[in-house]
C-alpha cells in the first residue's frame, strides 16, 4: 500500500492518493464513504460490493468504481478475493470515468486472464518520489482510457457493424442531398432505430454526422482546388442552399468557409 505526496500532482487534472494490492481484502464498511475516487480490479476470486441499496458481485476481470462520498461497503464471498486498487482524484477525474462509462459507483468487465497493464505499471513504481507520483498520475489518466476502450471494445465493435453499411452509402452518396428516411431504407431499419443506434454509436443524430462528413468533403475541396466558388463547393457536397452550407460549417467548425480560407492561406475564389 502507497499514499502518494500530493502537493504538486494536485494541480494535474488527475492524480493517485494511493495504491494497493491485497492478497485477500478483508470485509470494509464505510458509513460516510471516501473522499476520493476509487477503482478496484478483482484478479482471482469473488467479492460483493453494496451501494445504493444494491447488492452486486464482482469476479475475476471486473472492476468496481466508487465515487467520492457514497456510502458502500464490500465483502469477500470466497477467499482468497485477490484485488488491486487505486484511489484517485482531480478536477477532470469524474470527466475521465465518465468517459470510461461510469457516470456512477457500479461495476464493469475490463480485462482477461489478468490486471490491466497501467494498473501493474503504477503498483510497480514503489517510491515515493516526486517522480514517482507524476509517473503514478501519468498511469491513472492512461487506465481511465484503458477502460473506456475495455468497456465499449465489445459492444462498440457489434455497433459498428450495424452502421458502417450505412456510414459507406453516407460517404458515397455525399454529393447529394440525403434524408433521414433513405439512410434508414437503405439499412434497412426504421428512422428511430437508425437515429439510437447512432446515438449509441457515435453520440450523434445520423444527419449531424452526415453534416459533419460534408464539412470535412468541403474542407478536402477547398484545398484541392482553391479557386472554386463556395456555392460550387456547397453543391459539390449535397447543399443546395450555400447560406444554409455556410452556417452549418461554422456552427462544425466554429469558422464561416471565408474565414476558413483565409486562416490556412487558401486564396479567395475569383
Amino acid at each position: 500500500m502507497l499514499f502518494s505526496r500530493t502537493d504538486r500532482t494536485t494541480l494535474l487534472p488527475v492524480h493517485v492518493t494511493s495504491i494497493g494490492y491485497w492478497e485477500h481484502q478483508p470485509e470494509t464498511e464505510r458509513e460516510e464513504g471516501f473522499p476520493d475516487y476509487q477503482l478496484h480490479q478483482t484478479i482471482r476470486g469473488v467479492g460483493e460490493y453494496i451501494v445504493d441499496g444494491r447488492t452486486i458481485r464482482v469476479g475475476p476481470g471486473e472492476a468496481f468504481v466508487l465515487y467520492p462520498g457514497v456510502r458502500h461497503a464490500y465483502r469477500p464471498v470466497s477467499k482468497p478475493w485477490e484485488m488491486a486498487w487505486v484511489a484517485f482524484n482531480g478536477r477532470e477525474a469524474g470527466a475521465l470515468l465518465r468517459y470510461a462509462g461510469w457516470g456512477a459507483s457500479g461495476h464493469g468487465k475490463v480485462a482477461e486472464g489478468g490486471l490491466l497493464e497501467s494498473f501493474r505499471t503504477m503498483l510497480g513504481e514503489d517510491s515515493l518520489s516526486y517522480e514517482a507520483n507524476l509517473t503514478r498520475s501519468h498511469g491513472m489518466y492512461a487506465l481511465l482510457l484503458e477502460l473506456g476502450r475495455a468497456q465499449t471494445a465489445g459492444s462498440r465493435e457489434q455497433d459498428m457493424n450495424r452502421i458502417r453499411p450505412i456510414i459507406d452509402f453516407i460517404e458515397y452518396n455525399l454529393h447529394r442531398p440525403l434524408s433521414l428516411g433513405e439512410l434508414a431504407e437503405a439499412a434497412d431499419v426504421s428512422p428511430q432505430y437508425l437515429c439510437r443506434l447512432f446515438q449509441k454509436t457515435i453520440q450523434m443524430r445520423p444527419l449531424q454526422y452526415v453534416n459533419l462528413q460534408r464539412v470535412g468533403r468541403a474542407k478536402q475541396l477547398m484545398f484541392g482546388a482553391p479557386g472554386r466558388r463556395m456555392h460550387e463547393v456547397a453543391r459539390d457536397v449535397g447543399f443546395d442552399n450555400a447560406s444554409y452550407f455556410g452556417a452549418v460549417f461554422k456552427k462544425a467548425t466554429g469558422f464561416s468557409p471565408e474565414q476558413f480560407r483565409r486562416l490556412y492561406g487558401l486564396p479567395d475564389a475569383e
